[in-house]
């Protein structure tokens, strides 16, 4: 098989794609032959070092892809060969031939591509818990989400305009609003060119809104979310994207302030009525049932033609590189994508 692999931490240099024996799969897994495996913010982090829970390098790196069983182990139904699946992977997702658990897949809906189905699982699932699971999105809800232009931004716009009345409010470059008015978003905001909080302030009368999803970290920035909430709203860090591209001394030091001088403590929920709330997908491996029922509602919503992910580029494995490059940039919008060749 081929895979990308990480050499060690460092700088794109350090991918280089291999080839390896195929993999056996054990008792209760089977083995796919990948069609398109998703890139994420996290494989980002893990190559530089600042990724706590990667695999030390040497390593492959992936989470999410869609393609086609080609071997069961024991425990495993051998009339399972040849499904077209989506799975999920606790890292090394990023080759050809992946063996993963069973519970930890999904069919593809027989209208499904191979991209929009690796495009699906970890950007949706992530907007879905936060959006219906930690918080339960109702109709009139205001939602503010960072990063509205990437997999998870497009995956929440797409979710809130499915419930009626919800407005959103989005973080994203001028030239990506035309995008982003496209998946839904009710506000687009350029947060180089205004003060993404006195702009949310403005447009709701000072009122603030219900939700706010944080994929950005640092005290500052949760600061500013949770002053922003209305009474009996929530703020949900989901990333530390703006620290990490500091570098691991920054991540240091956020830890020692939030040691020291805590944004907000659990006196501060209660005289103001607001919350906070952390959410971790890849923390939640161990909890099929619950990953799966959601994948198994987004493969609903899909197959309703209400949500559709949107897969800016395809990479093959050999210009891996190029992919972690634009990621990093910000420059693309919605979904990387990397297929084997």
């Amino acid at each position: 098989m081929r895979a990308v692999w990480v050499t060690r931490h460092g700088g794109l240099e350090v991918l280089e794609v291999r080839e390896t024996p195929d993999p056996e799969p054990g008792p209760g897994e089977v083995r796919v032959v990948t069609r398109a495996v998703g890139l994420n913010f996290a494989e980002v982090m893990a190559r530089r070092g600042t990724y706590p829970d990667a695999p030390r390098p040497p390593c492959v790196l992936g989470y999410e892809g869609a393609g086609v069983i080609d071997r069961v182990g024991a425990g495993v139904d051998p009339a399972r060969v040849g499904e077209r699946v989506i799975y999920m992977s606790r890292f090394g997702g990023q080759s050809s031939h992946v063996c993963v658990n069973a519970d930890y897949l999904a069919p593809m809906s027989p209208e499904m591509s191979f991209e929009d189905a690796a495009a699906l699982p970890v950007n949706y699932v992530t907007a879905y818990h936060m959006l219906h699971r930690v918080w339960r999105l109702r109709a009139g809800d205001r939602v503010l989400v960072h990063m509205a232009a990437g997999g998870v931004g497009t995956a929440v716009l797409q979710l809130c305009r499915d419930v009626p009345g919800v407005v959103t409010f989005g973080t994203a470059p001028e030239e990506k609003f035309d995008f982003v008015r496209a998946q839904g978003c009710t506000h687009p905001i350029d947060y180089r060119r205004e003060d993404y909080a006195e702009a949310v302030r403005r447009l709701t009368d000072g009122e603030g809104v219900d939700l706010v999803l944080d994929p950005l970290g640092g005290i500052p920035q949760w600061a500013a979310g949770y002053s922003l909430l209305r009474p009996a709203g929530l703020l949900v860090i989901f990333g530390l994207a703006q620290v990490v591209a500091g570098g691991r001394r920054e991540i240091i030091s956020l830890l020692r302030q939030v040691k020291k001088e805590p944004p907000f403590t659990p006196l501060s929920f209660l005289d103001d009525n607001r919350g906070v709330a952390g959410v971790n997908i890849g923390h939640l491996w161990g909890h099929a049932d619950l990953i799966r029922a959601e994948g198994l509602e987004l493969i609903a919503l899909y197959r309703a033609g209400r949500v559709r992910p949107h897969v800016g580029r395809r990479y093959p494995f050999s210009r891996v590189a190029e992919a972690h490059a634009e990621l990093e940039s910000g420059r693309g919008s919605g979904k990387i994508l990397l297929v084997p060749d």
